[in-house]
């Protein structure tokens, strides 16, 4: 698989439309149309155009109903219909859902000339994530000129177990909320819980212990990570990241000059005036020290 096709295969809605219905069959309270039709927008979460047939392969809802929801999304601005190709694309109105969660994050905003200054001085990607179940979504990012395969953007989902900044943001979780996190990791995508666990809780561990982590190519072969827990915050967990390509690192470079900075860097932030809840990074058992 390429970069870029792994980059893209992580642009999936974090459960199907079955198993989210499934869930919540005895919740009386639960509006299915409503969850149908917020399950098909994040189907578009990779971008581009798509037909009722392939939206109905990625959520698991019956392409009749698909249809429907396309149909009515399209009429409130959220899709746009290219008729063209019979195909669908994010609409603009969808941008109004974003901005307000964005704005209840202004501490983003003062983090980004120290988080450009470092994406410069290491000649890669400097971002923050917030923890979004078995996903760390971009929500403030900055680099320098060719950083790789790799372009962070703003509401970008990348996968938790296999991120350094996914692993960073867990690290900050109460101990129930970190069980259920396991919990839905492995329901989510047992393959990859399976094959990425130890290192997982190696990273928790390297966070507990350093306050920072590593990933070497866990996520894109091409590009190296570090990353560090910033804090809790009304409930949402947070932590920056670095991203460089893996042939302008020098051997423990990454580890011994790298970790260091970004710990620095979130230390700084935490300093601009943020609130945080009280957590300390948990530490749970690794089988395996394998980057």
């Amino acid at each position: 698989m390429t970069d870029t096709a792994r980059v893209r295969s992580t642009f999936m809605p974090s459960q199907s439309a079955e198993a989210l219905l499934a869930e919540s069959a005895s919740d009386g309270a639960f509006a299915t149309t409503l969850a149908k039709g917020l399950v098909v927008l994040e189907a578009f979460e990779g971008g581009g155009l798509l037909g009722n047939m392939e939206i109905s392969v990625r959520t698991g809802i019956p392409r009749p109903t698909v249809a429907r929801l396309t149909h009515t999304l399209a009429e409130l601005g959220y899709l746009n219909h290219d008729a063209r190709v019979a195909k669908y694309a994010v609409g603009g109105r969808a941008l109004r859902m974003l901005h307000p969660l964005l704005a209840g994050i202004p501490f983003r905003q003062l983090a980004r000339p120290l988080m450009q200054d470092l994406a410069y001085s290491v000649r890669g990607t400097v971002s923050i994530g917030l923890l979004d179940g078995p996903s760390v979504v971009y929500v403030e990012t900055a680099r320098s000129g060719d950083v790789g395969p790799h372009t962070p953007d703003i509401g970008m989902p990348i996968p938790v177990v296999r991120t350094a900044m996914g692993r960073a943001a867990a690290s900050t979780l109460p101990e129930a909320e970190a069980e259920r996190l396991d919990r839905q990791l492995e329901a989510a995508d047992g393959a990859m819980w399976a094959s990425h666990r130890d290192l997982y809780r190696d990273g928790l561990r390297q966070c507990a212990e350093r306050q920072f982590c590593t990933c070497f190519g866990d996520y894109l072969p091409a590009i190296h990570a570090v990353a560090a827990p910033l804090f809790r915050q009304r409930d949402r967990s947070f932590a920056i990241n670095c991203g460089i390509p893996a042939f302008r690192l020098q051997p423990g470079q990454l580890e011994d000059e790298i970790g260091p900075r970004v710990r620095a860097l979130a230390e700084s932030i935490r300093a601009l005036g943020v609130d945080p809840e009280p957590a300390a990074p948990r530490v749970r058992p690794a089988k395996t020290n394998t980057r």
